[in-house]
């Protein structure tokens, strides 16, 4: 292992070309990469090395990736980022379907890949989880950043990673509207490129944990052309 890694990476990639170059280019930017190719040991892999993040490529010998993410997601919490081939929106929504924090589309770009990885591990600012300001409560919508935990009506909401980090941010802005643009960096790290809809699929997948109406949602409002917004009248 590298000596001055911060984070362990467990990449499960069968094409050795792409996993050796990933690794090679986050190796000196304090990513530990192990590399797995095969997706029916990934799971073993994941729970008895604990990585503080996973890489999973779709399509993979064994198991596929979507079937891995499900089986590693009940008890694995760290972020899980999806490789897809063609980059199908099918691909997305399964993806965040089973639990997957982020997805990219292949070919990889290895500077993306590296901001995507660094917003995911991106950590809290030291301080008191009891403190007011690392709380919002928004009717009966409660999201503690301190102990990120969602609570609607008193019954805990699971979130993923990426969907709590989406959530809290427009907690902090209820009832403003923030763009598209503005949450695709904050969650991100890097500008958006007008094509990549992860922030809408997340959006999508809120509403449904948080029983808001897809069609006519009055807890996270579209605002058309803009963005979105955390509304303060439920």
């Amino acid at each position: 292992m590298n000596a001055t890694a911060e984070y362990r990476v467990l990449l499960v990639e069968d094409d050795r070309e792409l996993a050796s170059m990933v690794a090679e280019y986050l190796l000196p930017h304090g990513f530990d990469v192990a590399i797995e190719g095969r997706g029916d040991r990934a799971a073993d892999r994941i729970a008895n090395e604990a990585p503080d993040v996973v890489i999973l490529d779709v399509n993979l010998p064994g198991i596929d990736g979507f079937s891995v993410c499900r089986a590693v997601r009940p008890h694995f919490s760290g972020p899980i980022l999806i490789l897809t081939a063609r980059g199908d929106e099918i691909d997305e929504v399964v993806g965040l379907e089973v639990g997957a924090d982020d997805y990219m589309a292949k070919p990889v770009r290895p500077r993306a890949l590296l901001a995507r990885l660094r917003a995911h591990l991106r950590k809290a600012l030291p301080g008191d989880v009891d403190a007011p300001e690392n709380r919002v409560a928004v009717g009966s919508l409660v999201v503690d950043a301190g102990r990120r935990m969602v609570e609607l009506a008193g019954a805990t909401i699971d979130l993923t990673t990426a969907e709590f980090d989406l959530l809290w941010l427009l907690a902090q802005s209820a009832g403003q509207v923030l763009s598209r643009g503005d949450i695709y960096q904050h969650i991100h790290g890097i500008k958006h490129d007008g094509l990549d809809r992860s922030i809408d699929l997340r959006v999508s997948r809120l509403r449904k944990k948080l029983g808001d109406d897809s069609i006519n949602p009055q807890r996270i409002k579209s605002v058309r052309g803009v963005g979105y917004l955390l509304s303060v009248e439920q």
